[in-house]
C-alpha cells in the first residue's frame, strides 16, 4: 500500500477505513478518516486491506523521496504562503510532536484533499508561533503576496497561526491592493487531534482563492461541524473563542460568504471587490511606534506615561469611547507633544461617538480622533499604516480604507443558521 490509497485496517477487533497518509515513523500507519479526522495505528498486529489504490496522487513521506506537483494548464494557480502554524503539518504518533511543513509538496502530503483543485506554488515567509508575529514580518508577507500575484498566481492562501491572524489580515488589507483573492486560514486544533480542522479549512481556503472575491479574507469553520467555512473580511474579523473550531466571527455584519465543504461551492451574501477590478499595488511602510491601551475602571492615568512620546496611540475606551475624566489632561499633553491618539470602543457592536456626553466632548476638544466602528486591533494596525503612508492620518482614521469601518451603523441583518 502507498500514501493516497484507500485502505481498511483492523487491529484488536477495531476496523478503520480511510486514505493512507505519510507517517513520520515506520511503526505507525496514519489514516485520514471520512469524517476528516486523522488516526494513528500501530502496524504491529494490524491487518490491512487496500480498498482502492491511488485515490489521491501524493508521494511518499520519506525525506529522500521528493514529490512533484504536476502542472495542469486547465487549473488555476494558487500560491501557498506559510508563516507557521499547524494547518500543514505532519504528526509523529509515537511522540505526539507536530512538525510544521511548508512547501507545496508538503502541504499536499498533509492535506491530500487539495490535489486536483489547483496548481500550487509553495513559499515560506516565516516559521513562527503566531504570538511571535511582528510588523516586519507583515511587511515581508505583503511583499511575498505581491510577488506571487505579479508572477501570475490566480489566488493566494496564507497559512497562519490563529491567535494573531486577524492582525495580519488587517495589515495586508491596508498594505495591498489586490486583483485576486488573498485568503488567510489556519487550524484551531493541530493535526494530531481527532477533531483537527486543518483539512476542511485548507480545502475551503483554496476554493475561496479561486473565487471572484478579490479581497483579503479569513477562511475558518463557520460552525463546529465539518459542513462549511465562513469567509470574513480581513479588517472586520475577530477571534472570539480560544479553542472552538468556529472561533472566528465577523463583527457587526454577516460574513462576506461561505464555502460549502461537501458541495465545493463558494457563495457570497454581501458586496465585495471583484476579481481583476483593482490594479495590483503595495504600500508596505508602517510606523511601528504605535500602542494600544485599554481603559478599565480604576486604571490610573499614569499608564499613559509608558506610551509618552509614541508616534501613535489607540485607546480602547468604554461605550461610545470614554475614559475617566482624570485621563483627559494627560491625553491632551500626549497630543500636544505630537502623539496621534485615536479612540475605539470595547463594545463589539456600534460605533464611537464622543459628541453625546461631556467626557466625549472633552476628548474631542483635546484632539482625540474618533475611529467610527473600527475594531481596536484593526485600528492599531490602520494607524501604523496611516502614519507611514498618508498625508492626513487623522482624516484617514475616520474614513473607510479597506472595509474596516462603515459610513453609518445599520441594524445587523438576520444571519443564516449557525453562529456567523
Amino acid at each position: 500500500m502507498n500514501p493516497g490509497d484507500r485502505v481498511r485496517l483492523t487491529r484488536e477487533g477495531r476496523t478503520h477505513e480511510g486514505v493512507l497518509l505519510p507517517s513520520s515513523t515506520d511503526e505507525h500507519v496514519v489514516l485520514k478518516l471520512d469524517g476528516g479526522y486523522n488516526v494513528g495505528i500501530e502496524r504491529a498486529g494490524s491487518e490491512t486491506e487496500v480498498v482502492e489504490a491511488d485515490v489521491y496522487d501524493i508521494a511518499s513521506a520519506d525525506e529522500d523521496d521528493a514529490s512533484e506537483v504536476e502542472f495542469d494548464e486547465d487549473l488555476p494557480t494558487v500560491a501557498l504562503i506559510s508563516t507557521g502554524g499547524t494547518i500543514a503539518s505532519t504528526v509523529d504518533y509515537r511522540t505526539g510532536a507536530v512538525t510544521a511543513q511548508f512547501d507545496a509538496e508538503d502541504v499536499l502530503r498533509a492535506v491530500p484533499e487539495l490535489a486536483g483543485r489547483a496548481n500550487y506554488r509553495g513559499r515560506v515567509v516565516a516559521n513562527i508561533l503566531s504570538e511571535n508575529m511582528t510588523p516586519d514580518i507583515w511587511q515581508d508577507l505583503a511583499h511575498a503576496v505581491h510577488e506571487e500575484i505579479e508572477a501570475g498566481a490566480d489566488g493566494v492562501v496564507v497559512m497562519h497561526g490563529t491567535d494573531t491572524m486577524q492582525f495580519s489580515a488587517s495589515a495586508l488589507a491596508f498594505m495591498l491592493d489586490t486583483p485576486v483573492p488573498v485568503v488567510f486560514t489556519g487550524s484551531q486544533r493541530s493535526a494530531d487531534r481527532p477533531s483537527s480542522d486543518n483539512v476542511m479549512n485548507a480545502v475551503c481556503a483554496v476554493e475561496a482563492a479561486k473565487s471572484d472575491c478579490a479581497e483579503i479574507m479569513v477562511c475558518m469553520h463557520a460552525t463546529d461541524s465539518d459542513d462549511r467555512c465562513a469567509l470574513h473580511r480581513g479588517t472586520r474579523v475577530r477571534k472570539n473563542h480560544t479553542s472552538r473550531r468556529d472561533a472566528f466571527e465577523t463583527v457587526g455584519a454577516r460574513p462576506l460568504g461561505w464555502v460549502d465543504y461537501d458541495a465545493e461551492e463558494v457563495t457570497f451574501r454581501r458586496e465585495y471587490h471583484e476579481r481583476d477590478a483593482t490594479d495590483l499595488a503595495i504600500a508596505p511602510d508602517l510606523e511601528t511606534d504605535v500602542e494600544l491601551v485599554k481603559f478599565t475602571p480604576g486604571t490610573s492615568e499614569a499608564v499613559l506615561d509608558a506610551v509618552a512620546g509614541s508616534a501613535g496611540l489607540v485607546v480602547e475606551g468604554t461605550g461610545l469611547g470614554h475614559v475617566h475624566t482624570d485621563w483627559i489632561p494627560r491625553i491632551r499633553e500626549l497630543i500636544e507633544d505630537g502623539t496621534t491618539v485615536a479612540m475605539t470602543s470595547q463594545c463589539l457592536g456600534g460605533r464611537v461617538c464622543d459628541r453625546v456626553y461631556d467626557t466625549g466632548r472633552d476628548l474631542l476638544d483635546a484632539g482625540v480622533i474618533e475611529t467610527e466602528d473600527t475594531l481596536p486591533g484593526t485600528a492599531k494596525v490602520k494607524l501604523m499604516w496611516a502614519l507611514a503612508n498618508t498625508d492626513d492620518p487623522e482624516e484617514t482614521m475616520r474614513t473607510p480604507v479597506a472595509g474596516e469601518c462603515s459610513e453609518r451603523s445599520v441594524p445587523l441583518e438576520n444571519a443564516p443558521e449557525g453562529r456567523p
